[in-house]
């Protein structure tokens, strides 16, 4: 049921009706959620870095704004838990021509079905909420005890029957978490996506450890657990490959690449030593790929997870990509055939739902 439709917060819809689709949000979301639910504290919730400087202790303001966004040494900068304003957020991106929002948080991060479902009414997206479990310092409590048929049958439910006790379901398995090296519930965890791929035909969405050999290792995890390559989107590739050999070796596994921290132009990066790409380089990227054969597996986003990403808070915001990357797909000489695939095609294939496997 619900094969060759794509499934949003507020039910099945043509995928033909998505329109610009945005891959890889968080319209609200809360790190830490199992250990702040148990100490009754939003303190897990803070990044491992430290807080000496006076900004992590104030709330965010103009002086303060690119200081928390550079470093993300803010308490409450990843934590968006305001559903008026996530509506306001949403609303330039449906006024800029967009369609859809694929919102990837899934329990671990705090996931919000009934709001989701308020924003998509209020805001006149299609909303597509995900499922599933994040990274392991991200996990329940009890995840140990948990083996791959507990998982796949949470994932399922969501999917076919409702989340969080709500009869709204999901229709994306993901974001999937991944550190590197895969730890051994992370492992589990990719195995029960596999199963839920291939009884609910949903695409699995994946965020891969920072890591050049990260994706390539969850492609083999979970080809060994039967799961469909065609079926998988590899997200932030942006932050994880950067040699065109290394685009090229994933684009021959057959998934998706997921470009989607476009707007994030930083130079620091707050959990790696890596060096992040302007939107420019990403667009070089998607150019090569196209080139070689494979723009009809390119998605994108901007992971928009932090205050600082927020309009309100001087960010780029979840209209971003089709109020300035747009304009720069075209001046670095991308076709309108090629950026609708991008925007719209290539969404509206891997999220509809194939037939059970």
């Amino acid at each position: 049921m619900g094969a060759g439709q794509v499934r949003t917060v507020l039910g099945d819809v043509d995928p033909k009706d998505l329109g610009r689709t945005m891959m890889h949000e968080h319209l609200l979301i809360g790190f830490g959620r199992w250990r702040r639910e148990a100490t009754g504290t939003h303190s897990s919730e803070r990044m491992p870095q430290e807080h000496s400087d006076r900004r992590s202790n104030e709330p965010i303001s103009l002086e303060s704004r690119h200081w928390v966004a550079y470093y993300g040494r803010h308490p409450a900068e990843y934590r968006l838990d305001d559903e008026a304003n996530a509506i306001t957020e949403a609303q330039r991106f449906a006024d800029a021509g967009g369609g859809t929002i694929v919102d990837v948080t899934n329990p671990d991060l705090t996931r919000q079905p009934q709001a989701l479902a308020r924003i998509s009414r209020a805001t006149g997206l299609h909303v597509v909420m995900g499922c599933g479990r994040y990274v392991g310092s991200n996990h329940p409590l009890d995840m140990d005890e948990r083996n791959v048929d507990d998982l796949a049958r949470e994932m399922i439910k969501d999917v076919t029957e409702g989340s969080d006790g709500t009869d709204i379901r999901s229709g994306i398995i993901g974001e999937i978490g991944t550190e590197y090296p895969v730890t051994e519930n992370e492992a589990r965890s990719l195995e029960a996506a596999a199963l839920a791929q291939r009884e609910t035909g949903a695409a699995v969405s994946i965020h891969p450890g920072r890591e050049t050999r990260a994706p390539l290792a969850v492609m083999e995890i979970l080809d060994r657990a039967g799961g469909d390559a065609n079926r998988t989107i590899m997200g932030h590739v942006d932050r994880t490959l950067f040699a065109t050999k290394d685009f090229l070796a994933l684009a021959e596994t057959g998934c998706y690449l997921e470009f989607d921290l476009f707007g994030q132009e930083s130079s620091y990066y707050a959990h790696a030593p890596i060096d992040m790409p302007n939107d420019a380089r990403r667009i070089d990227h998607i150019k090569e790929l196209i080139a070689a054969g494979y723009g009809n597996r390119i998605v994108v986003s901007q992971d928009i997870c932090q205050k600082t990403n927020l309009t309100k808070y001087g960010g780029h915001g979840y209209a971003h990509i089709l109020e300035n990357v747009v304009p720069m797909m075209l001046r670095k000489a991308m076709s309108e055939t090629d950026i609708e695939n991008v925007l719209v095609h290539n969404p509206a294939r891997i999220l509809t739902l194939a037939e059970k496997s």
